[in-house]
C-alpha cells in the first residue's frame, strides 16, 4: 500500500517537473531568438536608451570636401544631456543631399552610408584607432566634392528659384565634383536631441511642397527629352546606316499618342542639323527604323535600367521602357513616353561622350583616413560601361559642339574662352534639362542639370549648366 501511494504521490511531481522544464526550454529559445534576430529592432527601439547612450558617447569622423572644407564634425553635447557628442553641419543646405543628417534615431546619406567608418565600428577603424581611454575613434570621410563647384551649383539652382538639381562629374575618373537638389533643408535642425523637435521638424519638412528631404540628384527620375538624343545619336552612328553627314526622313508633323513637330528646317537634314535643331520629327523615323531592341541596348550602355548603381548613396534607376509599338518606340528616340532619368544620368551622357565613349564608374568617397592622419582607404576610377567607339564619341561630341555655336538656349552653356559640347531639353509645358561638358578637347567636367516645370524660366537650365563648369574649370 504504502509503495502505491509513494507512486500516485510521484505522478503529479513528474508532470510538474516536466511543465518547468518545457517552460524553461521555451524561455531559453525565446531569449535567444530576441539576441540573434531581434538585436536590430532593439537598437532602433526609440526606447531603447542605452543604444542612444553609446551612439553619441563618442566623436565621429568628420566629412570633408575635396579642397579639406568640413561638411559635418561632432562637438561636445551642450551641458545637461545624457549623451556626450553631437552632430554639427557646416553650410547644411548647401551639402544636406551629400551628407545627409544624422538624428535620434536614423541617418541618411553619406553619414548612413559611411556610417562604420565614421562612428569607428567597421573592423579595420576599430583595429587601427585605438584611442588612450581603450576607446575607438571614427575615422574621417574626404569626398570628391569640390567646394567651389558646389557651392554654384547649389546657388545657381536657388537663382533659378524652381525645384531642381544638377551634377558634375570628372568624365576621366567618374569622381562627382557636384551633387546639388534644391530646394534643401539645414540637418543641424534634425541633429536636435529634442525629440518632440525633432518630429516636429520632420513633419514639417515632409510637408513642405518643394519636398526639400528629397535628394533629386540621385532619387528623382524624370523624362530626359532631347538630352536622350544623345542615346538615339549613338545608337545610330553605331549602326553603321548613319553618319552626321547623312540625310534623314524629317516628316513636318507626326501624329502619335503625343504630336511630335519640327522645326527641322528642310525634309531631309543632315543627321548633324536634325541634332543641332533638336528634330523631333527626324529622331522619332530614327528611332522607328532602329527598333526599340537597339535603342535599349544602347540606354543600358549609359547605365539604363541598372538597379545597383551606389556611389556609396543608392541611386534611383534610369529606365528605357519594354514592349513598345512602333508609336512609342518614336516617343522613346525623343525621350518621352517612358523614358526616366536622374539628374545623376544626364550627366553620365555628357560624360561617356566627353571620355572617348568610355564611362567611369560614379563615386563620391575619396579617401578614409585615421585621427593620426594615416590612410585607411582610397578611391580608385573604375570603368563602368563602355557606350561607343572613341571614334563615334569624337563624331557625337562635334555634334554636341555645334548646339552652343549656333545659338538659342545651347549659346547659353557657352563659357567664353572654353569650347563647350552640350545637348538642351526646353520644350513648352516640360521639364527642363541639360547635359553638357567641357573643354571639348580635353575634358575636365560634365554636368547635368533638371529644372521642375520651370514654364517661363526654362532657359535658365542652361545658366545653371553653364555656372557649374565656369566654377569647375576656375
Amino acid at each position: 500500500m504504502a509503495v502505491t501511494r509513494a507512486k500516485r504521490i510521484n505522478v503529479p511531481l513528474r508532470h510538474l517537473a516536466a511543465s518547468c522544464a518545457a517552460m524553461l526550454f521555451v524561455l531559453l529559445a525565446h531569449i535567444t531568438v530576441v539576441q540573434a534576430f531581434g538585436t536590430r529592432a532593439l537598437n532602433a527601439d526609440r526606447r531603447n536608451e542605452r543604444s542612444l547612450i553609446a551612439r553619441f558617447a563618442r566623436p565621429r569622423g568628420d566629412i570633408l570636401t575635396y579642397d579639406g572644407a568640413t561638411m559635418a564634425r561632432s562637438r561636445p553635447a551642450p551641458a545637461g544631456s545624457p549623451y556626450r557628442f553631437q552632430r554639427v553641419y557646416t553650410d547644411g543646405e548647401l551639402y544636406a543631399p551629400v551628407t545627409g543628417y544624422m538624428s535620434l534615431y536614423r541617418s541618411t546619406g553619406v553619414e548612413e552610408a559611411e556610417d562604420g567608418v565614421l562612428s569607428g565600428d567597421d573592423a579595420k577603424v576599430k583595429v587601427r584607432s585605438m584611442v588612450s581611454d581603450g576607446d575607438v575613434a571614427g575615422a574621417d570621410v574626404r569626398l570628391t566634392i569640390a567646394q567651389r563647384t558646389q557651392w554654384a551649383a547649389y546657388h545657381a539652382l536657388e537663382a533659378a528659384g524652381v525645384p531642381g538639381a544638377a551634377v558634375a562629374l570628372d568624365p576621366a575618373t567618374g569622381a562627382i565634383l557636384a551633387l546639388a537638389s534644391y530646394p534643401s533643408y539645414d540637418p543641424n535642425a534634425l541633429a536636435t536631441f529634442d525629440p518632440a523637435r525633432l518630429d516636429a521638424t520632420l513633419g514639417r519638412l515632409r510637408e513642405a511642397l518643394g519636398r526639400p528631404l528629397l535628394n533629386r540628384a540621385l532619387n528623382q527620375v524624370y523624362p530626359p527629352g532631347a538630352t536622350f538624343k544623345l542615346v538615339t545619336t549613338a545608337a545610330a552612328l553605331a549602326s553603321g546606316e548613319y553618319t552626321p553627314t547623312a540625310p534623314v526622313d524629317a516628316a513636318v508633323r507626326l501624329r502619335l499618342p503625343a504630336p511630335l513637330a519640327g522645326p527641322c528646317g528642310r525634309a531631309r537634314p543632315t543627321l548633324l542639323r536634325a541634332f543641332q535643331t533638336s528634330c523631333d520629327t527626324a529622331y522619332a523615323g530614327i528611332g522607328v527604323q532602329l527598333g526599340q531592341d537597339i535603342l535599349r541596348d544602347q540606354a543600358e550602355a549609359f547605365g539604363f535600367g541598372d538597379r545597383g548603381l551606389r556611389v556609396p548613396l543608392a541611386a534611383t534607376p534610369s529606365t528605357f521602357p519594354q514592349g513598345m509599338d512602333r508609336a512609342r518606340t518614336a516617343l522613346s528616340a525623343v525621350g518621352h513616353d517612358q523614358d526616366r532619368a536622374t539628374p545623376l544620368m544626364v550627366a553620365m551622357l555628357s560624360a561617356a561622350v566627353a571620355n572617348n565613349g568610355v564611362l567611369m564608374r560614379p563615386y563620391l568617397v575619396e579617401e578614409v583616413s585615421l585621427p593620426d592622419g594615416s590612410m585607411l582607404g582610397q578611391a580608385g576610377s573604375t570603368p563602368y560601361r563602355t557606350t561607343m567607339t572613341p571614334a563615334q564619341a569624337r563624331y557625337l561630341a562635334a555634334m554636341m559642339t555645334t548646339v552652343t555655336h549656333a545659338g538659342g538656349p545651347g549659346a547659353a552653356v557657352a563659357v567664353p574662352g572654353v569650347e563647350v559640347a552640350a545637348k538642351i531639353a526646353v520644350a513648352d509645358g516640360e521639364h527642363a534639362l541639360a547635359t553638357a561638358f567641357a573643354p571639348v578637347r580635353a575634358p575636365e567636367v560634365a554636368v547635368g542639370v533638371v529644372l521642375e516645370d520651370p514654364g517661363p524660366r526654362a532657359a535658365a537650365v542652361a545658366g545653371v549648366a553653364r555656372a557649374v563648369l565656369e566654377a569647375a574649370l576656375a
